[in-house]
């Protein structure tokens, strides 16, 4: 990812602000064992325990430090894989609890022309705005401390990595972050788009689930990346969840921290909704039996696996090596978030079995436009 790239020294004197350091492109070995304590400290407790969460953790030089280089272009990356996906290329963005401003970067470097960054953190945006200043691309920052969304007119509203921070004690939670939605739809444009990110774990992602039924419910129709119109079947079960996941090659600056705090970052994975503005209808699917991988490949002795999630429903697909063939070899190289059609499938078990007669066309990759019928 090109433009990631040229951001790397930028964060990097950012990061150095005031300090009077060598101004390399790389950190130096007391700066790399700071900053990696500081990158395990916010994966800790924001995935294990979250005692992190909604404790104002970017107030804090170090955490603010570590999430600049690590987090930061791990949030930049996962943005400008969605944006694809999005109708057209948004011209006025907000970026709601937008810390430093890595959404709102990422759409400006897409093509946006006007981007306002909402936070609570006074010292993130203050951050973001020295930022701007290294990249020559104007900002507006804005303290946000709840309430009313700042703003109107919106082609791209964007909550990346907030809803599920907010109310996370709360009974009422998922009918708070509704309301919050609904505010958050209103202040969008027509043919505007609401990009709601968080992370792929268990729990937020369930319960980005679950605010997606409440707001489907409410007749809010979702661009990307659902396929099915009804309530969400990866609710039906305690144990699953739907998340996305995308390759990519991280910046030697992002892969060293990684190494150096203990973590994996050879995936971006994060769960989102791509949400239409009120009075706009659902996307028409493809025609045919239309899914999108919803899995990894799933062990099966002698046969490739994988669910789908389609607007049949999510199912699985399954197609025995001997019967593979040049009409559906293509099955064999899927990666979660492709969206595929197949032809001469047979209803089988708990899915659709795959045969020597079967087709399977990629209709898009993950990341993606998908087209439409």
């Amino acid at each position: 990812m090109k433009e990631l790239d040229s951001w790397i020294p930028r964060l990097l004197r950012v990061f150095r602000r005031g300090q009077g350091r060598a101004r390399a492109n790389r950190l130096e070995p007391g700066e790399l064992a700071q900053v990696a304590a500081g990158v395990r400290r916010l994966s800790e407790g924001l995935t294990r325990e979250r005692e992190l969460v909604g404790e104002g953790y970017l107030n804090r030089p170090d955490l603010l430090g570590a999430y600049l280089l690590f987090y930061w272009p791990v949030s930049y990356a996962q943005i400008r894989s969605i944006l694809p996906e999005l109708p057209g290329c948004p011209a006025k963005i907000l970026d709601l609890g937008g810390a430093a401003g890595p959404a709102a970067f990422a759409c400006l470097d897409a093509g946006a022309v006007e981007a306002t960054i909402a936070d609570r953190s006074a010292p993130a945006l203050e951050t973001a705005r020295w930022l701007s200043k290294e990249a020559g691309k104007a900002i507006a920052t804005q303290r946000w401390t709840g309430g009313g969304p700042p703003g109107s007119g919106y082609d791209l509203i964007v909550a990346q990595h907030l809803l599920n921070e907010l109310w996370r004690d709360s009974s009422e939670r998922t009918a708070k972050r509704a309301a919050l939605a609904h505010a958050l739809l209103a202040r969008l444009r027509p043919g505007g788009t609401l990009l709601l990110v968080d992370p792929a774990l268990r729990e937020t992602s369930r319960e980005l689930l679950e605010l997606r039924d409440r707001l489907v419910a409410d007749g809010v129709a979702v661009r990307a990346p659902c396929l099915f119109r009804g309530d969400c079947p990866a609710l039906l079960r305690p144990t699953d969840w739907c998340h996305a996941e995308r390759l990519w090659e991280a910046p030697p600056l992002v892969a060293e921290l990684a190494r150096a705090a203990g973590l994996h970052k050879e995936a971006l994975k994060m769960s989102y909704l791509a949400l239409a503005p009120p009075g706009e209808g659902w996307p028409e699917p493809p025609p045919g039996r239309v899914f999108r991988i919803v899995s990894e490949p799933l062990a099966g002795k002698g046969r490739r696996r994988y669910m789908g999630c389609g607007p049949e429903g999510r199912m699985g697909l399954a197609l025995q090596d001997k019967h593979v063939n040049d009409r559906n070899r293509l099955f064999l190289e899927l990666a979660r978030g492709d969206v595929v059609r197949v032809t001469d499938g047979q209803a089988k078990g708990d899915g659709v079995g795959l045969g020597a007669d079967s087709s399977v066309e990629r209709l898009a990759r993950a990341g993606e436009p998908l087209g439409r019928g």
